[in-house]
């Protein structure tokens, strides 16, 4: 990936600052889809005979669903007999098909129509199949939005509700995919129940803390080992359940787990990618550019401010020698009380800001994988040594633009907002800690 996508006013002006563009690049080169989908098939069919089947089929959804097809029909060469991938709008690589793969772009974090509709031609091409057929299942980041399709007696618009207030109050993915299992039809290996009686292949690359592949895209083709009382709990830590129409309540409390009988359905889930592989891959570069480095955790997890906080503390009490890197992965969340714009790892670094005001050279990096955080064109932002006195001379007060929730517009007009256009991969969020 080319290094000068993540540009900024403080990377291009601070020393190491081309060679930590490279450490970004490098990160999230490692979690190339293509190469990842590449590597797996050809060690699964190492041991695994493909002459045994009659034909090839491709399904999926996800921000990475692009890449991983082409991927799968470069390996296969002309063998796919149908297939349909629905992806994030604007990751389609400019194209609406590989060969006899569509590629359906839909809405994300919100699922919409076009999502709903490119569910059910999947759901119809998957009831093509037959015992001697092989299914290929494409999930990563992004696939519980994207592949959508509501329990009897549920709509959209409940499904969009719901998502929408499960995100403003701060709700982890695992959280909201513990009730999206719960209305959906193709969640919780209920797509994978439409292919049976076809094998079914499932190539996973995950954007979930821990790599819980039930609760990747909310499980597709992996049983729902989650209960409508753990649905239930949810929405009452939030306080939501007096806001939900009661069909909604009622859809929940009666339907049973798992959402299929995969007993007649040979399946393998695999992991392609995850966070730890873009941490090593930044530790590695690091190190070849001789910084000394760490890597703090990939189980980042909390409140997006408070987690950018701590680890601003944590670097400017560093005994490290410099140049030193510290890496951390995972995802944050934040709870909205503002009506700014930006996102949970613009936020993260908009809460370094003035702890970092009056170090030396130190820097904190936060960055979403797939190159967009929340509902911006960004992916992250850096906060630096000089950033809190930048802001100071534009008249603008952090703690203000904290409290809004509007990191977007604090970063903006300092050129400090990383902007690499979507990526085609997604492996959560990485959090770098820089002295220089």
């Amino acid at each position: 990936m080319d290094p000068n996508l993540f540009s900024s006013a403080s990377l291009d002006s601070i020393p190491k600052g081309e060679q930590i563009k490279q450490i970004l690049a490098s990160s999230i080169a490692a979690v190339d889809p293509y190469h990842a989908v590449t590597k797996h098939l050809n060690k699964y069919f190492e041991k695994n005979d493909l002459g045994k089947f009659n034909r090839i089929f491709v399904v999926g959804a996800g921000k990475a669903g692009f890449p991983m097809s082409r991927a799968v029909n470069d390996f296969f060469d002309g063998q796919i007999c149908k297939g349909q991938v629905t992806v994030k709008e604007g990751h389609n690589g400019g194209v609406s098909s590989i060969d006899n793969i569509r590629i359906v772009e839909a809405s994300h974090p919100l699922p919409d129509q076009r999502g709903i509709k490119s569910t059910r031609e999947i759901i119809n091409i998957l009831q093509e199949t037959t015992k001697t057929d092989l299914v290929i299942c494409l999930v990563s980041g992004g696939g519980s939005a994207l592949l959508v399709s509501p329990k009897p007696g549920g709509s959209l618009e409940d499904i969009q509700k719901l998502t929408d207030q499960l995100l403003a109050c701060g709700a982890s993915i695992q959280e909201i995919n513990t009730l999206r299992k719960q209305l959906d039809d193709v969640k919780g290996g209920g797509l994978a129940g439409f292919a049976s009686p076809a094998e079914v292949i499932t190539l996973i690359l995950s954007d979930v803390v821990g790599d819980p592949l039930d609760m990747i895209a909310s499980g597709p083709t992996v049983p729902n080992m989650q209960s409508p009382k753990e649905a239930i709990a949810v929405l009452e830590k939030y306080n939501l359940k007096p806001l939900l129409p009661k069909r909604v309540l009622a859809s929940i409390n009666t339907e049973s787990t798992p959402n299929a009988d995969l007993s007649r359905t040979m399946i393998s889930n695999i992991l392609v990618g995850n966070n730890e592989m873009a941490l090593k891959a930044a530790i590695k570069q690091a190190i070849n550019f001789g910084f000394n480095t760490r890597i703090l955790t990939n189980n980042l997890q909390g409140e997006a401010s408070l987690i950018g906080r701590e680890l601003a503390e944590k670097l400017i009490k560093s005994k490290s020698a410099h140049p030193f890197m510290w890496v951390a992965g995972g995802e944050t969340t934040v709870t909205l009380t503002g009506k700014g714009l930006g996102g949970r790892n613009q936020e993260l670094a908009l809460a370094a800001v003035e702890i970092l005001d009056g170090s030396k050279d130190l820097a904190l990096i936060s960055l979403a994988t797939d190159g967009g955080d929340g509902p911006t064109n960004a992916a992250g932002a850096i906060a630096t040594s000089e950033t809190y006195s930048k802001a100071k001379d534009l008249k603008m007060d952090p703690k203000s633009f904290l409290s809004d929730n509007d990191s977007y517009n604090f970063f903006a007009p300092l050129n400090d907002l990383i902007i690499p256009g979507p990526t085609q991969t997604n492996v959560n969020d990485l959090v770098f800690l820089f002295g220089f």
